[in-house]
């Protein structure tokens, strides 16, 4: 008689995963490898909350608070939690939670698909002003994403129309009727795409963007100090991209770059500035795919399989945890010669993201340079009229195309980057990344203040 196999020993031990499994405005997660037994191991990193309050058909929920504090409403009855306590949500009961802190959650039986029914937003994490937009959502909207057992008809449509058009060839997609059927596919895809936050990032991820904040820097005189903030930071590569490019162009100048994210996590592990060169982590993409071997050695110190980045490029760098839509950023940060906010407005409401970028914009010294990418250009075009923002004309057709993650996603894709159209009378402040905002005078003015005092 054949004796089964024993399992493996380390098959009884999880430990926390590396990537990522869920992301939400004000939250993300990881999901423990399959049990044996029939249920789901979550670890949740709350900033905010979870930004809707929902229904479980068959699940049963319990969480248990290990840091932080704040609340959960459980059949409109607010309860507050903090560490060491546990909270347990039956199936048919409406639930909620808010506040920054840390979980453990199980769900019993697993998780399937259709168990969850979305009932309402929650304020402490989308705002009040957002709730009362979301709440007023055309009927169009909602047919838009209404599911039929548990499956959304026209994500199914829209996944087809992508397949479609990804193996058309450019000069069909450019032609006029084809160009406006690709409209109505992305308008469709804002309706009913699930919005998420992302870690998903590259060292130098938009060369011809690196390229600008170059060529920008020759207004400066030798000696002066720059102040940079790089907005959703993610995991670190963007602010280090800009660090290393910077300082390899200008060494003569001050650098202070203030780097921010919502996530705890992802500043702690960009602080660190450790990556592995073979496995993913925090992300599912691989973060060295846009360098040569040569930029890879001049930018890390190796170690096996880890490249830390040089101490040199990370000097000046103060890394925060922060959310860019919030005011006490701006008067945590002061005003910056540079802003970057690139890839993360996508993932709000139009509303949220419009309000957001408002509130980017104050942190933009008078004739400083803001970057935005990464945004629905309707909400960037009309943000940037409203301000009176000057379009930078220098690479921008470049730069529109100078990341390769998004135009593939138009037009079936929330994130996906429309082609850029020059025979739109706007076209220029339409596809601009780059703008100024203020005034240029005042900025050179500034400039030359700075010198004088520091030659002094």
């Amino acid at each position: 008689m054949r004796r089964a196999s024993k399992p493996d020993p380390l098959s009884y031990v999880h430990t926390l995963p590396t990537s990522v499994s869920f992301t939400a405005k004000g939250l993300l997660g990881y999901s423990f490898s399959p049990l044996r037994q029939h249920l789901d191991v979550y670890h949740i990193e709350s900033e905010k909350g979870h930004d809707t309050f929902m229904v479980s058909r068959k699940i049963t929920r319990t969480y248990y608070v290990i840091s932080g504090s704040g609340y959960f409403t459980i059949d409109n009855r607010r309860y507050e939690v903090g560490p060491g306590m546990l909270v347990e949500v039956p199936p048919g009961v409406e639930y909620c939670y808010s506040g920054k802190m840390t979980l453990l959650a199980f769900a019993t039986p697993r998780w399937f698909s259709g168990n969850d029914r979305h009932t309402r937003w929650n304020p402490d994490v989308v705002g009040r002003d957002a709730v009362r937009e979301l709440d007023r959502e055309t009927w169009g909207t909602r047919f838009v994403r209404m599911q039929v057992f548990g499956k959304s008809l026209v994500s199914v449509y829209l996944r087809f129309n992508q397949h479609l058009w990804n193996r058309l060839p450019p000069s069909l997609t450019a032609l006029g009727l084809v160009r406006l059927y690709g409209n109505f596919l992305h308008a469709l895809a804002r309706a009913e795409n699930v919005r998420g936050q992302a870690f998903s990032t590259f060292f130098l991820r938009n060369r011809p963007e690196l390229d600008l904040i170059c060529r920008l820097l020759e207004q400066k005189s030798r000696g002066n100090t720059l102040r940079i903030a790089v907005l959703a930071c993610s995991t670190g590569a963007e602010a280090y991209s800009i660090a290393w490019t910077i300082k390899s162009a200008r060494p003569d100048l001050k650098l202070i770059m203030n780097a921010v994210d919502i996530s705890k996590q992802a500043v702690e592990f960009a602080k660190r500035g450790v990556y592995s060169l073979t496995v993913p982590e925090l992300t599912n993409t691989r973060v060295f795919d846009r360098m040569t071997a040569s930029e890879i050695e001049a930018f890390f110190d190796k170690d096996g399989d880890l490249a830390a980045v040089k101490p040199w490029i990370k000097d000046g760098i103060e890394w925060r945890i922060g959310d860019a839509g919030d005011s006490e950023v701006v008067d945590a940060l002061g005003p910056q010669d540079m802003v970057v906010a690139n890839n993360f407005l996508c993932h709000m409401s139009d509303s949220e993201a419009a309000t957001c970028l408002h509130n980017i914009a104050r942190l933009v010294k008078s004739g400083g340079y803001l970057f935005v990418s990464g945004i629905d250009l309707e909400v960037r075009t009309k943000v940037a009229r409203d301000l009176g923002w000057r379009p930078v004309p220098e690479l921008l057709e470049e730069i529109h195309e100078g990341d390769g993650c998004l135009r593939p996603n138009w037009p079936c894709h929330y994130g996906g980057l429309e082609p850029l159209n020059q025979k739109r009378r706007d076209w220029t402040l339409r596809y601009a990344c780059a703008f100024q905002v203020g005034s240029a005078t005042a900025a050179g003015t500034e400039d030359e203040n700075e010198l004088a005092r520091n030659e002094k």
